[in-house]
């Protein structure tokens, strides 16, 4: 359900990272080849991104999300060739039942200088909705943390565990602990600051493509390069350009 992709590197055009590969995540959209339960993810997209200069400042990342299959939107290819990063994370959604399909509900999540992706669903969600959002806490002032979908709780105590210190990739884990000690599910979550790449890998598909100069990470392979190397199941993924590439156990 749903894929993913994070980059980190040096700058590219929105639409390399979108488009470019025989399974890129456009085709993944209409053809993807590892997802589990699903044959399309048409429920709508997004990709959040940090401008110029904006990796080493304070500005939040921008974004263009839709309600709409990525393959329909011409605006955005034409527009996606114009726009240059050095760091983004994408996604494509399909809706679990019950959930609408409305532009609020397409991820990456933003909270503040972080971008927060889940690939995945939590099972019986309605009976713990209530007890995940309590150990969120407080979260009036980020607004996708009250988006009307499953993730939204788990973005939501990932952003507080950051508001209190936590690094990128340990406000996934224990958000990833917390809620699996409620529900069962997959949490393939995938999160960026501008700098740095964490996700987690549970109960679903993650491959990362290393070089000398990037990081990419992608639900599935984006072409047949044969760097892409498949992420081991309940698995933490911290990724720098200085510190390279770090695989924990969850």
């Amino acid at each position: 359900m749903c894929r993913h992709l994070g980059y980190l590197g040096p700058a590219r055009t929105l639409h390399s990272l979108v488009y470019d590969g025989e399974h890129s995540l456009e085709h993944q959209a209409y053809a993807p080849r590892m997802t589990q339960g699903n044959l399309l993810n048409a429920d709508g997209y997004g990709i959040g991104w940090y401008g110029p200069g904006d990796t080493a400042g304070n500005t939040e990342p921008v974004r263009f999300r839709r309600a709409q299959p990525i393959w329909t939107d011409a605006s955005f290819r034409e527009i996606a060739g114009a726009v240059r990063t050095s760091c983004a994370v994408a996604a494509i959604r399909s809706a679990t039942a019950g959930f609408p399909v409305d532009e609020s509900c397409a991820q990456p999540l933003r909270a503040g200088r972080r971008l927060f992706s889940h690939n995945g669903r939590i099972e019986g969600y309605a009976g713990v909705e209530g007890k995940l959002r309590e150990l969120a806490g407080e979260i009036a002032d980020i607004p996708d943390a009250r988006a009307p979908i499953d993730s939204a709780p788990l973005f939501a105590l990932a952003a507080r565990l950051w508001r209190e210190g936590a690094a990128l990739g340990e406000g996934l884990a224990a958000a990833v602990e917390a809620v699996t000690a409620l529900a069962h599910g997959r949490y393939n979550l995938l999160a960026s600051d501008g700098t740095t790449l964490a996700a987690t890998t549970w109960g679903d598909s993650l491959f990362v493509r290393e070089g000398e100069e990037e990081i990419r990470l992608a639900s599935e392979p984006l072409d047949g390069d044969p760097g892409w190397r498949a992420v081991p199941d309940r698995s933490l993924v911290t990724a720098g350009l200085t510190s390279g590439v770090r695989v924990d156990p969850l």
